[in-house]
């Protein structure tokens, strides 16, 4: 790709030069009434040029550079949510029962992740929760 624009910024130049060559002349340009410039038609041109070019390219590289921030930041929010939080100690809640803490643990994890809020039914501690299986839509309720 390097080879390509070297080519294409040789043949501009090459151009430029040859349009300079055969176009040497004395142009006036009026700018005001009593204000006349008097230059060669090559720099009016290339003037006119980097009169239009510059702007729009400070304009480019602005959107590129504010394109580039914000998809740097949204990089950084995706890999610190997906980052799995650690797992708080379920065994605390329910002694006793290993295989509810185990499922428990799980959905504490999986609701983190997914900032899905947990439902508690009454004082007794006994939580549900809503756990995600393979296909979309599809959910079953823990208890």
């Amino acid at each position: 790709m390097q080879i390509v624009r070297t080519i294409g910024w040789v043949l501009l130049l090459f151009s430029l030069l040859a349009f300079s060559f055969f176009n040497w002349k004395p142009v006036e340009v009026q700018i005001w009434s009593n204000l006349v410039l008097e230059t060669k038609l090559p720099a009016l041109v290339v003037v006119s040029f980097l009169l239009g070019l510059v702007p729009m390219w400070l304009v480019h590289r602005a959107s590129k550079w504010r394109a580039t921030r914000r998809i740097n930041a949204l990089e950084t929010a995706t890999n610190r949510l997906a980052t799995p939080a650690p797992a708080p100690a379920a065994a605390a809640r329910s002694e006793g029962r290993p295989r509810v803490a185990a499922l428990l643990a799980a959905a504490d994890a999986e609701a983190q992740v997914l900032h899905v809020p947990l439902l508690s039914r009454g004082q007794g501690g006994a939580r549900a929760s809503v756990r995600r299986h393979g296909r979309a839509g599809h959910h079953r309720l823990l208890d």
